[in-house]
């Protein structure tokens, strides 16, 4: 069956190789030729500056791009909350999987009672640094970057009360710890917890073979949020969140979006439960509507002070 060897680009993290080797499975079961290429992206590299001041349009993901573009690669397998809005010319979404859990949780070290107090916090996203000063305002927030092993490593060396991260990546290779709790009231990052497959838009064969492994409940949730994030010209430097859900029992879609300021004293927020067909552009007119109230200057306000 298979005419040539499918060469998936990966990043070179215990979490993105995890995430390259079950998309190779599936491939491999499906009769498909593989092999695994791994590479360093600046992202993982770069672990001193937070990931707004890099000014690196994909930062995880550009690597990989090039190595694609270059022909070393066929395939790039990311967490799709890590991936830009706007793909390179040339390279195009071809499979969606289906998504894990959406949560951010809070990793803590078995004792909570720093939430009735003064805590710090570690994350390196703004988008979990504004939910968290919004809910908790005297609380402090500090810097942290690495993969997954890496910030668990360090909230473990510090003297941190407790981190967030998302509970996909944790689950997927099995580092969730047992002192954490869900955050249920954060909204996620647009597309957090699924994982895409993408890959050059002339490979045919390629894009055939990825075409099985596409969830469309999935993929449909996921052009919502990212079409929201588009439309919000956000990316890692604004604290946007979005989460969209297909109702079965309804054929409906639930939505939630939040755009924060960067001390999370600002929130705007919708909410929307639409029918199935009004999919297109539920994030895009989602979007429009946070900026009618008040999200353009908002907006111009983050970014005026991520310029200092």
């Amino acid at each position: 069956m298979a005419e040539k060897t499918i060469r998936i680009g990966t990043r070179d993290s215990e979490l993105a190789l995890w995430q390259a080797h079950t998309v190779q499975n599936k491939l491999n079961d499906l009769g498909y030729k593989t092999e695994i290429v791994a590479v360093k992206s600046q992202g993982d590299i770069i672990l001193d500056k937070p990931l707004y001041e890099l000014g690196i349009t994909g930062i995880f993901t550009k690597t990989l791009d090039i190595a694609m573009i270059n022909g070393n690669v066929d395939i790039a397998v990311h967490s799709m909350k890590d991936v830009p809005t706007a793909l390179p010319i040339g390279i195009v979404q071809a499979a969606v999987l289906e998504r894990a859990n959406t949560l951010d949780i809070l990793v803590h070290k078995g004792n909570l009672d720093f939430l009735e107090a003064n805590g710090t916090i570690a994350t390196g996203s703004l988008r979990r640094q504004a939910q968290w000063l919004n809910k908790y305002p005297n609380h402090n927030v500090v810097d942290l970057r690495g993969n997954v092993n890496t910030r668990m490593q360090k909230l473990q060396e510090s003297d941190w009360n407790g981190a967030v991260f998302a509970a996909a990546g944790l689950e997927r290779i099995n580092l969730k710890p047992s002192d954490y709790i869900d955050l249920d009231w954060m909204i996620p990052a647009p597309a957090q917890g699924a994982m895409l497959v993408v890959a050059m838009g002339n490979d045919n064969y390629t894009l055939d073979a990825l075409s099985h492994l596409n969830d469309i409940e999935t993929e449909v949730c996921t052009y919502i949020e990212r079409q929201f994030l588009r439309t919000l010209e956000g990316g890692c430097t604004a604290p946007i969140g979005a989460l969209a859900k297909y109702n079965e029992d309804e054929d409906t879609i639930h939505f939630d979006g939040v755009l924060f300021s960067l001390d999370g004293k600002e929130k705007i927020e919708i909410n929307k439960v639409v029918p199935i067909e009004e999919w297109k552009k539920l994030g895009f007119y989602s979007a429009k509507e946070i900026l009618e109230n008040g999200g353009t200057k908002l907006m111009a306000n983050i970014k005026a002070t991520l310029k200092k």
